[in-house]
């Protein structure tokens, strides 16, 4: 495939030292104002000129004129982010662009989906958070994260920002929304029962980026557990599913009590039950899995 070279031409606007302390100057401004609310930070040509270190107001100008258009606004005699402009910036002060500290493999509490042994591990791996079962040595979940999340935390820390991020992270996916990049995802469920998964949960749902190319998949039944629907039924019982992450739901799915099932192929719909205690929440999913129906069940015979 061809290269585009308006792609080439913007990540090579950011190779000269100068463009780069401009977009850092901007974004050092915005974070200084004092008014709260006071929404994106413009810049004038003498104010720019202040902050970075540049020879003369003849280069300045050139690298502006540069970055103008593709990752900053200019409005007369002031510069502000474009969209491009405003996610760079962060990436770069971030410092996403290195690399996660280490971590693990540390013991983390839960159930192997597969051989249902409490033995998991968590680690990071080329840039991603990782649980594996130190038994059957299956992978059982894993997420990206980032050199940032990664700097500040380590332990439980760590470790909670990941269950927190995972929420966030289905929330967006089972609504459409790309985590990657917002884009729209087209979803679709897989029949899984000649594969490894368990008997409960035999169906995979996939969902594709037409934008980014990005791909998530999940077991079905997961793809509902941060359903609003889902954590009020659990916060009604003293659980706080927003709390938790995917590994910790492998127990539920390994033994029984989170299942899914194909309950029409024409057109395909399925149902979910997650159950706690005596109680029940169904899901009824269509082909895309996509929930149209939710109904709770007190003391559901046969549960």
């Amino acid at each position: 495939m061809a290269s585009d070279p308006a792609v080439d031409e913007m990540f090579g606007l950011l190779s000269d030292e100068t463009r780069v302390g401009i977009l850092r100057a901007i974004a050092v401004a915005e974070h200084e104002l004092d008014e709260a609310g006071g929404g994106p930070a413009t810049l004038a040509f003498s104010e720019i000129y202040d902050r970075i270190d540049v020879d003369n107001t003849s280069k300045l100008s050139y690298h502006l004129g540069e970055l103008a258009g593709t990752y900053l606004r200019k409005d007369g005699d002031e510069y502000t982010f474009t969209h491009a402009g405003e996610r760079i910036v962060r990436f770069v002060l971030s410092g996403n662009y290195g690399r996660p500290s280490a971590f693990g493999p540390e013991p983390v509490a839960g159930t192997c989906l597969f051989c249902g042994v409490e033995a998991l591990e968590a680690s990071l791996a080329h840039r991603f958070f990782e649980v594996e079962c130190a038994s059957c040595e299956r992978q059982v979940a894993g997420q990206p994260v980032t050199p940032a999340q990664t700097e500040a935390r380590d332990g439980e820390d760590l470790l909670d920002s990941v269950r927190r991020k995972s929420a966030q992270v289905y929330r967006e996916i089972r609504g459409g929304i790309c985590p990657g990049c917002s884009g729209v995802l087209a979803a679709d469920v897989l029949d899984m029962r000649e594969g490894p998964l368990p008997e409960a949960d035999p169906f995979l749902v996939r969902s594709e980026c037409r934008q980014c190319l990005r791909e998530y998949n999940s077991p079905l039944t997961y793809s509902v557990a941060y359903h609003p629907a889902s954590v009020a039924f659990h916060w009604d019982r003293g659980v706080d599913v927003t709390s938790k992450g995917v590994w910790e739901f492998h127990e539920h799915v390994y033994e029984g009590r989170w299942t899914s099932k194909r309950v029409a192929s024409d057109p395909e719909t399925y149902e979910i039950t997650l159950r706690l205690d005596a109680d029940a929440l169904r899901f009824r999913l269509d082909g895309s899995g996509t929930v149209i129906r939710t109904e709770r069940v007190r003391r559901e015979r046969g549960g």
